[in-house]
């Protein structure tokens, strides 16, 4: 019964933080550029994630990237930087965004 009630927690806690990095997308407007699967004029969370699989960036360096801005990662669209970002929410971001996987239809 302990299993399944930690399973059950685990999996609640999961969802609230998806559900809070999604809010958190909304907040910062980062949804008017980026989209989980669609190219807006930035590219999709899943795409973001897919490049950086690898390791090559981690959360803490695509926070600092989101919170900078920056160009030439991603074609001649230069992302502003978001200066209203707390640090704290910019790791969330960054962790949530690193961490989608592209959705099955």
């Amino acid at each position: 019964m302990k299993k399944l009630s930690l399973i059950l927690v685990l999996a609640a806690s999961a969802v609230t933080a998806a559900e809070a990095s999604e809010g958190l997308a909304a907040k910062y407007a980062c949804v008017a550029c980026h989209q989980a699967s669609t190219k807006v004029v930035g590219p999709p969370w899943k795409d973001i994630a897919a490049k950086y699989v690898d390791g090559s960036t981690t959360a803490l360096q695509l926070a600092e990237s989101i919170k900078r801005g920056g160009s030439g990662k991603w074609g001649a669209i230069p992302m502003p930087p978001q200066p209203a970002v707390s640090d704290a929410d910019a790791r969330e971001l960054a962790s949530w965004i690193l961490g989608q996987k592209e959705q099955k239809r």
